[in-house]
């Protein structure tokens, strides 16, 4: 592979979250071929690049990094040619996905990664219809991609070794912390522990325990303090204090079995639904969307510094699990 191919990537779909990888490539000196069937979407598509940039100005760019190395199309054959990857971002519909995904794969080159960035969808659905499934994955980020560093990587049945190796350096090579998934499941992990915390909070403001502002200070002042540094387990393993996560389980453990949490979605009915958006509405105030997300940009950023300050290699913490379990 060229060392050109090997810094060229193809962002197929330039939504909110297409937008954000070729921001993300861009931003650590690659070239991007962007491709959308959309009336307007590569205008669209520069915009929000350009909205994002200083972002990745203050954590700082790569050499050679600009945004004149991006290049758009609407001939997806012309745009997945000669690229070491394409990260497909087309809307969440499995029937949709796997044509895209097949078609992809009939033009691009052997040797190149084919991507996914779905939420839900496994990768041996996915891939289904390829006729090199071997090379194909999902790559899952989080909004905003440009910004947060997680990318779950997931492979199907049919998927290479090599090619699960080959994805997670180029994400390394563009800041991202990959997690690998070894067994595949709907949802993933990470939207899978959102979506329950999701459901929780839709339950506490339909029973009428919470409003949307109360459940939102619940987090943000505190599980989420210091969940931006240790996620659940290691958290519970400091209130366990000296003994850890043994005398966490041994005094907490009991009150798992008690009927707190709501395990089921709640009816999303019209009274719901007109709580939970006249509270975000009210929450939000004046502010626009696009100023509220100005402002959670400004706080990601001074946040990465501080994370990167006292938690400086979290993917040691990801770590290699024949390490862990041998360990």
């Amino acid at each position: 592979m060229s060392t050109q191919k090997q810094q060229t990537v193809a962002v197929v779909g330039t939504g909110v979250i297409g937008a954000g990888w070729i921001t993300r490539f861009l931003a650590q000196g690659f070239d991007v071929i962007a491709t959308d069937p959309v009336d307007g979407a590569e205008a669209q598509m520069r915009k929000k690049v350009k909205q994002a940039w200083p972002y990745m100005e203050q954590r700082g760019l790569a050499a050679g990094a600009s945004m004149e190395r991006l290049s758009f199309t609407n001939n997806l054959q012309e745009a997945v040619q000669n690229v070491c990857l394409i990260q497909e971002n087309v809307p969440e519909r499995e029937e949709l996905k796997r044509k895209v995904l097949a078609e992809i794969d009939k033009h691009a080159d052997t040797d190149a990664i084919i991507a996914s960035s779905t939420s839900g969808i496994t990768p041996s659905v996915l891939q289904q219809n390829c006729s090199n499934p071997e090379r194909v994955i999902v790559a899952h980020p989080f909004h905003p991609v440009y910004l947060l560093p997680l990318v779950e990587i997931v492979g199907g049945t049919a998927t290479s070794q090599e090619s699960i190796s080959q994805a997670e350096a180029i994400y390394k090579k563009v800041e991202m912390k990959p997690l690998l998934i070894e067994r595949e499941i709907e949802g993933h992990v990470a939207d899978r522990l959102m979506e329950a915390l999701w459901r929780e909070a839709l339950h506490l403001v339909n029973d009428g325990v919470a409003t949307t502002e109360e459940v939102d200070a619940a987090i943000t002042y505190g599980a989420g303090l210091r969940w931006a540094q240790m996620g659940p387990f290691l958290t519970f393993h400091l209130a366990g204090g000296e003994q850890g996560m043994r005398h966490m389980l041994h005094q907490f453990g009991p009150a798992l079995k008690l009927p707190w949490t709501k395990l089921e979605a709640p009816e999303l009915t019209y009274e719901l639904k007109e709580r939970v958006i006249e509270g975000c509405e009210t929450s939000a105030g004046n502010h626009s969307v696009e100023e509220l997300e100005a402002k959670r940009n400004e706080f990601l950023v001074r946040l990465l510094d501080l994370v990167e300050e006292y938690w400086p290699e979290p993917q040691s913490i990801m770590g290699n699990k024949k390490e862990l379990s041998n360990g």
